[in-house]
């Protein structure tokens, strides 16, 4: 296993999804209307953070296994940005339809990564399972605003 690689796989999401953090304003989470089993907006940022390692951890063992050009990596950049690009969309532009369906596009890639992963490395598309799970209650969340707003 290499280390260093590794550590550049993980920090990539994690770093991203920081500098995402520092541009947004998700205070604004706090005064919109809510569906039922909203969990409080502290609870995101750790969620977050976690499901970001894991994915830096399974793309550690695509680009190990695969290569940084394969289409299973391929198909996780894109996840990655369409990924970032839902916060600018939901928090920023406060665009709550566009950004349903931007999720749900994400729903469809996410499936598809972890089949794409599954190929290379079984772990690899295990450690996405997690992420897949709170993207789609994600997808709950987004839609209730999108309702309720």
């Amino acid at each position: 296993m290499n280390y260093k690689k590794l550590f550049i796989c993980v920090l990539i999401p994690v770093l991203f999804g920081s500098i995402i953090g520092l541009f947004v304003n998700t205070d604004s989470y706090d005064i919109i209307i809510k569906p039922v089993l909203s969990p409080p907006n502290w609870l995101f940022s750790i969620i977050w953070t976690v499901l970001y390692v894991l994915m830096g951890i399974s793309s550690y063992f695509i680009y190990r296994d695969d290569g940084f050009d394969s289409e299973a990596f391929g198909v996780y950049k894109l996840q990655l940005f369409v990924n970032l690009m839902w916060s600018i969309i939901f928090f920023l532009f406060k665009f709550y339809l566009v950004s349903f369906v931007w999720i749900l596009i994400l729903d469809l890639l996410v499936i598809y990564m972890i089949i794409k992963f599954y190929k290379v490395n079984k772990i690899a598309s295990y450690l996405q399972i997690p992420y897949f799970l709170w993207i789609l209650f994600a997808s709950y969340l987004s839609f209730g605003v999108y309702l309720l707003n």
